[in-house]
């Protein structure tokens, strides 16, 4: 009990922990760009400071917390419903789903896939989110359903191989997309206006909401399969909404921001670093960490090399894959250290 009991003021600690951080995030993303570190408080005084400010900083900022929330819940899901804990959000194809719907778009209109006319924004981020909704539709048709969670893996990455090589077709075929593509598959949080905000945000509530409805299946599943069908657990039903909400979430992020990596396999690995927790607080606190890193790792991409700026999927990848290597070394270390 005392155990117990010591995990939730850890969860706790961790939740004020985390919302202090994105505060601090927010004031420091409002005030740096691309002439460097100017306080948000001194650009109240001027005009077009403060414009900039309103307009470019704080819907970047707030955009990447959205984004970063989305791929931490679905990181999350993706963990508990592969039982895996190297599972990431783009396992089921998505990622490679929305490259491909990007592609294919910027062949039809021949623009960068970050550009501003609200048509052809609107026309791109549609795309990405058809075709990552599309890739995991595919998967699920592949796997014949939801019930066999090997079957749903193995046909996730046959499809992101497949899609993958299908956009590599499609740029090659057309290299004018090339560089566009770049762009997109770098990611980027450069272009988050405030509509693409609240878009992220509506469907971060709405997923989290679901997702916490449902996350007695992840304990259960946790516990293995039997264990979980013991239990009483519509395990075919509640896995298929856990994977449409896997979906959603992993979509509405891509199709803003385009393919950042690593963020959705970290966070859940830091929550659980910290405190030990039922699925039900981790989805929430792998949220706010994801939103956390992807805000913090913008604010460096702006600030390391300002005034020019970093892809923040590059940095998010160099950082990402370092940490897991740590884990990795770590892990070894802690094996060999008990003689197994």
């Amino acid at each position: 009990m005392t155990d117990i009991g010591h995990q939730r003021r850890a969860a706790d600690w961790l939740v004020l922990g985390l919302l202090a951080a994105g505060g601090a995030l927010l004031l420091l993303g409002a005030s740096v760009g691309s002439t460097g570190f100017e306080s948000v408080f001194e650009a109240g005084s001027d005009p077009v400071a403060m414009q900039i400010v309103w307009d470019i900083r704080l819907p970047r900022t707030l955009g990447a917390w959205a984004a970063g929330a989305l791929l931490g819940l679905a990181g999350a899901l993706a963990q508990g419903l592969f039982r895996n804990p190297l599972a990431d959000p783009y396992l089921l194809g998505s990622a490679s789903g929305a490259s491909l719907g990007v592609a294919l778009m910027l062949v039809v209109f021949g623009v960068s896939p970050f550009a501003t006319a609200w048509l052809v924004r609107l026309g791109l981020t549609g795309a990405a989110f058809a075709g990552a909704v599309g890739a995991v539709l595919l998967t699920l048709l592949l796997a014949q359903g939801v019930q066999h969670t090997l079957r749903l893996l193995l046909a996730g990455v046959i499809v992101g191989v497949v899609l993958g090589a299908m956009t590599s077709l499609v740029m090659l075929m057309n290299p004018d997309v090339m560089q566009s593509m770049q762009a997109f598959m770098l990611g980027s949080t450069g272009f988050v206006g405030w509509s693409a905000w609240v878009l992220m945000v509506g469907v971060w509530l709405g997923c989290t909401t679901v997702a916490w409805i449902l996350s007695p299946v992840l304990d259960g599943l946790s516990l293995g399969e039997a264990t979980a069908a013991s239990l009483g657990l519509p395990l075919p039903q509640m896995r298929a909404a856990l994977v449409a909400v896997l979906a959603l979430a992993t979509g509405a992020a891509v199709a803003q921001t385009g393919l950042i990596a690593f963020v959705g396999l970290a966070a859940p690995h830091l929550v659980r670093s910290v405190a030990k927790t039922t699925h039900r607080r981790l989805i929430f606190l792998a949220s706010l960490m994801g939103g956390v890193l992807l805000m913090a790792a913008d604010v460096l991409a702006r600030a390391l090399m300002a005034p020019q700026e970093l892809p923040v999927g590059v940095l998010t990848a160099v950082l990402g894959g370092g940490y897991l290597l740590w884990l990795m070394q770590r892990s070894m270390r802690s094996t060999s250290g008990t003689g197994l």
